[in-house]
């Protein structure tokens, strides 16, 4: 079974793209356990993720120039995408520092399956309540 997504998001003033590798399941053959007298069929055996999947909405965080708040879409257990509800973009300057976090700390946290992401030089308060709303979103995922 081999599954692809793909996740386009616009974001202030920038368009980003960030697709999930394929993913082949591995399979169990009658073949690999007959000697131990066990018969299957070629049955995929299930992803072993740690979330339940679902959408979660994170907490809104203060960012100090404005709200951060994350929705994260869990699939076969991982983390598939993570959209932000809110941030900052009331300024040009916002606008211009998260038109350049966003996609980073998306991709990491995609990448990682983890709020546990680096700081974005220049958008620390971005990223620090990035990092909050998606550990609360996460939270939800593994209840």
């Amino acid at each position: 079974m081999t599954t692809q997504q793909t996740e386009t998001t616009l974001s202030a003033q920038q368009e980003t793209t960030t697709t999930i590798p394929n993913k082949q399941e591995p399979t169990t053959s009658s073949r690999d356990l007959t000697s131990q007298g066990i018969t299957t069929t070629d049955t995929p055996i299930l992803s072993s993720g740690q979330y339940s999947d679902g959408t979660y909405t994170g907490a809104q965080i203060n960012a100090y120039y404005g709200w951060v708040q994350v929705k994260v879409q869990i699939t076969d257990g991982i983390v598939a995408s993570i959209d932000f509800l809110q941030y900052p973009n009331d300024r040009t300057t916002s606008q211009y520092i998260n038109s350049q976090a966003m996609p980073l700390l998306r991709q990491e946290a995609i990448q990682i399956q983890s709020a546990s992401v680096s700081g974005v030089s220049g958008a620390t308060y971005t990223s620090n309540a990035f990092r909050e709303s998606l550990s609360d979103a996460l939270l939800q995922a593994k209840s």
